[in-house]
């Protein structure tokens, strides 16, 4: 198939940042995009060749955006997954497909696909609802500390709750979910998996990740990740496993712990460009997306080495304020060595909602760091 300067279409699922950058990668190879989105100002607007608002988990709505398009892919996993399988029938590529987002999207399926797989994963009891959750303490099943998972719609720190006490099960929504261990981990880090149709796989760097306490969202990721060689093979070695258990084509995202005694546990996985590969834009031969565009299209797969060690800060709406975006002293970390700021797209900002990111790239991966912590106390993101 002629996938460059062609009649060819590809359609993405989802128009927030992912997407965006994904399309500087097809407005490089000069690839016809399509995009779907429920929102009019979503990020992907300004960059696709043709732009469709509607409702990503509407079976009628996905299947009709489909067949327009040649191969689809996703940038959200919140998909209708019925409609995915009815395109794949009627010979629309789709990657992923719709059996591997069957066994990710709903969190409790994901976690009983590892087991299944012999895929280390911690322990958890699964619950229709959120209300069985007290009985099963009672009864002894559960004890306190664990983390409670809703099984679907959850992302970037949301559905997910960390629960010590009986006063913390309070305004749990009445949802299908999951109580896991808590797990006393060293680190928690990750490593992203490309996969063509063809069957050739490529493995990026480890990447270690720093969370916010309150937000429970990334606020800087490290690669190469801190910790020993044989700990970093062993993490490869354990995404390969997903990978190939889930035979998907594209970006698997596998993000895992790095318990007391060096073991990893799969925490969850992604199948699609990821917050994790962020620095890959500046810091690595390939980056996440373009490997991305490459696997899903069946082409030969990118080096996945880096060039320099990287760090990327996740830039989010500062707390109290909500409107209008101002990106205060942007100005001031563009005079930091290194440093690259990648803007979303998005006119609104909210406490803690995503609005960019800014990659460090340096030789030695400490002083990279060492700006990446100059680069968080210095810009803020503001309302007007």
């Amino acid at each position: 198939m002629d996938y460059f300067s062609s009649d060819f279409k590809l359609g993405i699922l989802g128009g927030g940042q992912l997407g965006k950058m994904l399309l500087t990668e097809t407005r490089k190879w000069d690839i016809h995009t399509c995009v779907l989105d429920p929102s009019a100002d979503a990020p992907c607007r300004i960059g696709s060749n043709e732009f469709f608002t509607g409702d990503l988990m509407d079976y009628q709505t996905v299947v009709e955006f489909g067949r327009k398009v040649n191969v689809l892919t996703i940038e959200i996993e919140n998909v209708n997954v019925d409609a995915l399988e009815t395109l794949e029938k009627e010979g629309v590529i789709v990657h992923p497909s719709s059996n591997t987002l069957r066994n990710i999207q709903n969190k409790v399926h994901q976690k009983l696909f590892y087991v299944d797989h012999n895929i280390p994963t911690a322990d958890f009891v699964r619950f229709a609802h959120s209300t069985q959750i007290d009985e099963a303490v009672y009864n002894g099943g559960l004890s306190y500390p664990f983390v409670w998972k809703s099984a679907q719609f959850g992302y970037d720190g949301y559905g997910v709750k960390v629960i010590r006490c009986e006063d913390d099960l309070k305004d749990l929504p009445n949802v299908e979910c999951l109580a896991e261990k808590l797990i006393p981990f060293k680190n928690e880090i990750a490593v992203i998996v490309a996969r063509n149709a063809d069957g050739e796989v490529a493995v990026y760097p480890v990447v270690e990740m720093e969370f916010h306490p309150q937000a429970n969202q990334v606020e800087y990721v490290l690669c190469p990740a801190r910790i020993p060689t044989s700990v970093a093979m062993k993490a490869q070695e354990v995404a390969l496993k997903a990978s190939k258990a889930l035979n998907h084509v594209g970006l698997l995202a596998v993000e895992m712990f790095q318990t007391q005694d060096d073991g990893i546990l799969v925490n969850e996985v992604a199948p699609r460009p990821h917050n994790s590969g962020h620095h890959t834009i500046e810091s690595s031969y390939t980056s996440q997306f373009e490997q991305h565009l490459r696997a899903i299209l069946n082409l030969p797969l990118g080096n996945t080495k880096s060039k320099v060690a990287g760090v990327m800060v996740n830039l989010v709406g500062a707390e109290g304020h909500s409107g209008n975006v101002v990106y205060e002293n942007i100005e001031k970390i563009m005079q930091l060595d290194g440093v690259t700021p990648h803007i979303y797209g998005k006119k609104q900002t909210r406490p803690f909602r995503k609005m960019g990111h800014v990659t460090v790239v340096n030789k030695d991966l400490n002083e990279a760091r060492k700006i990446a912590e100059d680069v968080k106390a210095k810009i803020q993101v503001i309302s007007t």
